[in-house]
């Protein structure tokens, strides 16, 4: 069992993911101090209960992604500002302190399956990421910004990948972190993952449609 160090945010990180986090908190100033003379990664997990700074009883969800510190930049009064990257997904087993941060004891993830598992996986991941694209072209429409997200065609990466960029509550992508690996056992995570893009576009296709009848409204006034 392997021992990690816990940062709880009102975030869910992917694997692949940046996250840009500014520490200011005493306990995971030291954490990070930790982390670097150590040369390790520590762990990112969403809030299930408490809140994120200032709480030392907060309760996280069970499973988490380390997040390998990739740039540090030193603050004022101890504090930093690091960009991370989001590596390996893990189970809490146990939680072990509290103090000064929380740690725990974790089991790592492994996306793993058999030949027929990656078949039905590759074959799904086709459908999401058609259902993604236009999820995209949908958002561009409705914000007026440009987006470009290269999507990679394997099943796993394209879960992280497409978890990441829905504009969906936290707890949903959650649910995402839990299964999203395209050779689990069963297909398990891709197959949860296949209505997730579907349903944001039916979401981005209902704002598109009500701005334009906002605009017609405005129009004959």
């Amino acid at each position: 069992m392997d021992r990690l160090r816990l940062f709880p945010l009102n975030t869910v990180l992917f694997p692949g993911a940046v996250l840009n986090l500014h520490v200011f908190e005493e306990r995971y100033r030291r954490m990070i101090a930790e982390c670097l003379d150590a040369n390790e990664a520590f762990g990112v997990v969403l809030i299930r209960d408490g809140k994120e700074a200032g709480d030392p009883d907060v309760t996280p969800h069970e499973v988490g992604t380390t997040a390998e510190i990739a740039e540090v930049t030193p603050l004022p009064a101890g504090r930093y500002y690091i960009s991370t990257m989001g590596r390996r997904r893990f189970r809490i087993k146990r939680i072990v302190s509290r103090d000064p941060y929380l740690s725990a004891e974790v089991e790592f993830i492994e996306d793993r399956g058999d030949d027929d598992v990656d078949a039905r996986a590759c074959e799904l991941t086709h459908r999401v990421l058609g259902e993604f694209r236009e999820y995209v072209r949908l958002l561009v429409a409705f914000s007026g910004n440009t987006a470009e997200v290269d999507v990679p065609h394997d099943p796993v990466d394209a879960s992280y990948i497409v978890g990441d960029a829905l504009q969906v509550a936290d707890t949903l992508k959650q649910r995402l972190t839990r299964t999203a690996h395209g050779r689990s056992t069963a297909g398990g995570g891709v197959r949860f993952s296949a209505p997730a893009p579907a349903a944001a576009a039916d979401a981005a296709r209902a704002q598109e449609a009500a701005g334009r009848r906002r605009a017609r409204r405005r129009a004959r006034r």
